[in-house]
């Protein structure tokens, strides 16, 4: 049945390549109420240190990706609740390129800024052992230029551009600790006319350490007469956001708290994008960090009292607002159809679908996307020599968790090299622990185990806890994810989510087996737990090997 929906959709494709396509709506996480809405968050995913900007009636979001690729993924939104993939603005690499075989975690993209001057959209980001980084393309979908340094610099991060009235450019930005031996202050360069090239050294222009340690990730605005930077403070879970302002670019700056948690259940409500309407509104995109889920991005009413932004509701007009869970959809003039970034996938394309990003640089060699067939075939790629558990893998393929509880499932076919042995493959839910169904082919046998890795990234060993035979490599594999909130409230805080995985197969994609035992889900390095593949063989010298061809994986709610 799948192989005749593969063909009609290439007929469709060929004959109307521009015919629409109805948007993904998640089975599991939608924050349009469908009634003049929406709930918090609007994305039940980790786009980490979200930023956005308006083209006319239109919408463009992207948030850090670190060393996940393709990355800087571009979402699209007419109405700032209902939002979709449409690319990424480094689609295969970052530089220096040299297709690295061990994954460089936590590292890389960190904190981004999309604007939009001119007919261009410019991306800034601070890597944190490089300095900062531009890229720019006339259309968000791309293609984007290649990365440009614009500002070498170890420790330099969380960069955004403001071009002002004079046609001069700067560019604000923050420092890492841990790599600037300096952090909780913000700085100020200025750029070439092109904003390729820094061309003045950066000059501290605000000091957080007393009222606003670790104070990051700034926003660069210009309203009326006033310079604003919007930046958090406090702590990635448990701060708040300020808001600083100045007639004079380089100061001095003064500031006011203009949103904190107070008595919402939102902990850390910061960093991230002052957005308006054409209709005159004004709103804030900002994360959540939840933990093993990452974070969570939230759309937050903002108004103006006293050349002051007050984001969320200010119930005792004090001038610091607290997020809201729901609230009035934004008026944007229109009303569009509720749509979710993708998710489900049945591998009839011939690239890369935009919800999937790999653990590294892409070496080409890794898969074979084929839509006419209806799959997608990886390879397997021998691990590093030193190898001790997937966190050494580079070409792992996974996917943003989107909801608190759900089911991921995917259906494959193994087929395993007769030369050697140890090739596996699998789904696998990945952090600093990490767990899943693995395939491997052993002397005689197939099998398939349900495994844990406690401390994956401190290089501990996995743990097979059950194994059954396969009499072929067909299977259907499942993970289920649920949250207790009654076990959530007794054991931990709020801000980091209680989340356990239970592992099951199947044969003929009805029947489900449980396997294994539950196992609690961790995030990974500065980003939430992720689901997805892979195909591994050992580090051996061989011509060539064997691979998973992958039918479909779908996101579901059990």
């Amino acid at each position: 049945m799948k192989k005749l929906t593969v063909t009609l959709a290439l007929f469709l494709a060929i004959v109307s390549p521009l015919a629409a396509q109805s948007p993904y709506v998640s089975e599991v996480w939608v924050a349009d109420q469908g009634n003049g809405t929406y709930r918090n968050p609007i994305l039940y995913a980790d786009y980490s240190d979200p930023d956005a900007c308006r083209v006319g009636d239109d919408y463009y979001m992207t948030s850090s990706s670190f060393n996940c690729l393709p990355g800087l993924q571009i979402l699209h939104s007419r109405d700032l609740v209902n939002w979709t993939i449409i690319g990424a603005a480094v689609p295969y690499a970052l530089p220096p390129v040299v297709s690295p075989e061990r994954p460089e975690h936590g590292n890389r993209v960190w904190a981004p800024a999309i604007r939009h001057h001119k007919g261009e959209f410019y991306i800034f980001w601070g890597d944190p052992d490089q300095g900062a980084y531009m890229v720019k393309s006339s259309d968000p979908k791309g293609p984007w230029s290649e990365p440009m340094l614009v500002k070498a610099g170890k420790g330099i991060i969380d960069t955004c551009p403001l071009w002002d009235e004079d046609g001069r450019v700067y560019l604000v930005h923050a420092y890492a600790g841990s790599r600037a031996e300096l952090k909780s202050v913000i700085a100020l360069c200025e750029l070439n006319r092109e904003a390729t090239q820094a061309i003045t050294p950066s000059r501290i222009i605000f000091d957080g350490h007393e009222a606003h340690e670790t104070c990051e990730g700034p926003k660069f605005y210009k309203r009326g007469e006033y310079y604003y930077i919007f930046l958090p403070a406090g702590g990635v879970a448990t701060g708040w956001q300020v808001v600083m302002r100045s007639k004079n670019i380089y100061g001095p700056y003064e500031w006011k708290t203009v949103m904190a948690q107070g008595k919402s259940p939102i902990n850390g409500p910061h960093q991230g994008a002052w957005i308006d309407t054409e209709t005159g509104e004004d709103w804030f995109l900002h994360f959540q960090d939840v933990g093993a889920y990452g974070r969570l991005v939230h759309l937050q009413p903002m108004k103006w009292v006293n050349n002051w932004p007050v984001i969320g509701v200010d119930k005792d007009g004090d001038g610091c607002g607290e997020p809201v869970l729901s609230y009035q959809k934004p008026n944007v003039g229109k009303t569009y159809p509720i749509c979710t970034p993708q998710e489900n996938d049945e591998f009839d394309g011939f690239t890369l679908s935009p919800q999937w990003q790999w653990h590294a640089n892409i070496n080409e060699k890794w898969a074979y996307y084929a839509g006419d067939q209806g799959i997608a075939r990886l390879y397997s790629y021998p691990v590093v020599s030193d190898y001790k558990n997937l966190w050494d893998v580079s070409n792992l393929l996974l996917q943003k968790t989107p909801s608190d509880n759900f089911a991921a499932t995917i259906k494959l076919t193994f087929k395993p090299s007769e030369k050697y042995t140890g090739e596996r493959t699998g789904l696998v839910v990945m952090g600093r622990d990490y767990a899943g169904l693995i395939l491997e082919n052993t002397d005689n046998r197939l099998i398939l185990s349900q495994v844990t890795c406690l401390k994956a990234e401190k290089g501990a060993a996995e743990q097979a806890n059950a194994s059954v035979n396969l009499k072929n490599g067909t299977v259907y594999l499942k993970a289920n994810f649920s949250t207790d909130p009654d076990r959530q409230k007794k054991y931990l805080e709020k801000s980091d989510r209680i989340v356990l995985c239970h592992f099951s197969y199947s044969l003929d994609g009805k029947k489900f087996q449980p396997l294994g035992t539950p196992f609690r889900v961790k995030e990974g390095q500065w980003i939430g737990a992720k689901v997805g593949t892979f195909c591994t063989r050992p580090s051996i010298k061989t011509n060539d090997g064997g691979w998973v061809d992958l039918d479909w994986f779908r996101i579901t709610k059990k």
